[in-house]
């Protein structure tokens, strides 16, 4: 049986579901490949792979989907790596520069500083690190490893997942299984499985994850819900279709 080919974020936010694969027979039948958010979508569209943990955003630009899994990167309020960092306050920021790592982060912090925050500061496009630049009146837009990173430096943090919460009552989902085909309902049975196990064994995934930065196990238990439960897909849905508001897609040019 050719292998069906699955496009994984290499971010410590997937470690538990990556722990769950690596440790079940279903591992046997996949052929994983590992990068950013937005690499894996362009992956899944382009017909490279045939499943990925892809940002949701990609979704309404898919020919066919199907969303996998009773398992996602999901939170129900602050989720610690999505944030926007700044040196001022929100209503005296003039510039965000938006990750290029991932379209829904983007198109979440979009909404946010519209209808939440109220306010319509420049929004430029990035294409490499830009971290050193979140200074003065500049804020960025960064998520996963880099942001629980930037929470040690920058004065003020707003955390999206927290700030969707606020504004919708809502849990977020950041990232789920999509599939721009069919796949075979035994596959998907031990893939769920699979996903199940890892997310059962945060404490052994810490184990083999040192990470000095930031508290991994209170990541994958307080901050990360990978459960994707009927109150996620409502928030899902809600988010896709504020996807297709005209104003989301106003932004500079891309910085460097």
């Amino acid at each position: 049986m050719e292998k069906i080919k699955v496009g994984i974020v290499n971010y410590l936010n997937t470690r538990p579901l990556i722990y769950g694969i690596e440790q079940s027979p279903v591992v046997n039948d996949i052929e994983l490949t590992g990068d950013y958010p937005a690499n894996v979508a362009r992956m899944l569209l382009e017909g490279k792979i045939d499943m990925g943990l892809v940002p949701v955003a990609v979704i309404p630009r898919l020919k066919e989907y199907h969303i996998n899994t009773d398992y996602c990167i999901g939170c129900d309020g602050p989720v610690a790596s999505v944030c926007l960092f700044s040196e001022v306050p929100v209503e005296s920021i003039e510039t965000v520069l938006l990750d290029y790592q991932s379209r829904t982060s983007v198109a979440l912090a979009k909404i946010l500083l519209r209808d939440h925050w109220k306010i319509q500061p420049r929004l430029v496009d990035t294409r490499s690190d830009f971290r050193d630049d979140i200074k003065g009146t500049t804020a960025g837009v960064v998520i996963g490893d880099r942001a629980l990173e930037q929470r040690k430096k920058s004065t003020y943090i707003y955390d999206l997942g927290e700030a969707w919460k606020q504004m919708t009552g809502l849990p977020f989902v950041f990232a789920a299984w999509v599939s721009n085909k069919q796949l075979p309902a035994e596959f998907i049975a031990a893939f769920n499985e699979a996903n199940q196990a890892g997310v059962n064994h945060i404490p052994s995934v810490v184990a083999t994850t040192p990470y000095p930065t930031f508290d991994l196990h209170a990541y994958y238990t307080r901050y990360i819900d990978y459960q994707l439960d009927q109150s996620k897909r409502k928030a899902l849905e809600l988010f896709l279709s504020k996807l297709t508001e005209p104003s989301l897609e106003m932004v500079a040019p891309q910085h460097k």
